[in-house]
C-alpha cells in the first residue's frame, strides 16, 4: 500500500495519460474503422481495394513494429509531432482495422432486400448507409467494438516504451526509487481494470439500451 501511497502522483499522472491515450485513440480507430467499413462495402472496386488493403495489412503487422514505423518513419518524411501523437496515430490506425471488420460484419446481418429499397426509392449509397444500414448495423456490433476498444486500453502499454506517459510505464520511476516490484505491478494492474471496467460497463449500457435482444 505504501507504493501507492508514496506515489500517488506518479501514478495519477500514468493513469491519466493511458486513459488520454485511449480516449483519442479511440476516437481515431472509430473513424477511420467507420470509414473503412464504408469502403469495404462500396460499389466502386478502388475503394474496395483501399479497405481491403487497409484491414489486411493491418491486421497482419504486430504493434510493436508499427509504432516503430510511426515514431521513427514519419519524421523522416518531415512529419514532427508529440511522442503522445504518434502514439495515438499508430494505435487509432491499428484499431481501425479490427473496427472495421466488426462494423462490416454488423452490415452484412441487414437484408440486402432493404438496401435495395432504398436505392429504388432514389436514395445515393451514403444515404442508404447512413440512414439504412449503419442504425440496424451498430445495434449488433455494440458488443465487439467494446472488446476491440478494451484491447486498445491494453495496448496502449506499449506506448511507454517509446517515451509516452502512461500507466506501465510508472514501473520504471519506481524500480528505480527501490520501490516492490509486485506491489509497483499490482496498483499498475488495478487502473488497468479501472479502465477496461469503466469500458465495459459504457458498452454493457449501449447494449442494454439499443442492443439486438439474442
Amino acid at each position: 500500500m505504501n507504493v501507492l501511497t508514496d506515489n500517488f502522483a506518479v501514478y495519477a499522472e500514468g493513469f491519466l495519460g493511458t486513459v488520454e491515450l485511449t480516449v483519442y485513440a479511440s476516437l481515431l480507430a472509430l473513424a477511420l474503422g467507420f470509414l473503412m467499413a464504408s469502403f469495404r462495402v462500396a460499389p466502386v472496386a478502388s475503394l474496395r481495394v483501399f479497405g481491403t488493403v487497409w484491414v489486411t495489412v493491418l491486421r497482419n503487422t504486430p504493434l510493436t513494429l508499427l509504432f516503430f514505423a510511426v515514431l521513427l518513419g514519419l519524421p523522416r518524411f518531415g512529419l514532427v509531432l508529440p511522442f503522445q501523437a504518434f502514439a495515438v496515430l499508430a494505435l487509432g490506425c491499428y484499431t481501425s482495422a479490427f473496427i472495421c471488420e466488426a462494423l462490416r460484419s454488423g452490415i452484412n446481418t441487414v437484408p440486402r432486400g432493404q438496401g435495395e429499397a432504398a436505392r429504388s426509392l432514389g436514395m445515393t449509397f451514403s444515404q442508404t448507409l447512413s440512414v439504412v444500414v449503419l442504425p440496424q448495423a451498430f445495434r449488433s456490433v455494440i458488443p465487439p467494438v467494446g472488446s476491440t476498444l478494451i484491447a486498445l486500453a491494453k495496448n496502449s502499454a506499449i506506448a511507454g516504451a517509446f517515451s509516452v506517459t502512461e500507466l506501465l510505464g510508472t514501473y520504471k520511476t519506481l524500480s528505480e526509487l527501490g520501490y516492490n516490484i509486485i506491489w509497483t505491478f499490482v496498483w499498475i494492474a488495478v487502473g488497468y481494470l479501472i479502465i477496461t471496467l469503466a469500458i465495459s460497463a459504457l458498452f454493457n449500457l449501449l447494449e442494454r439500451k439499443w442492443g439486438v435482444a439474442r
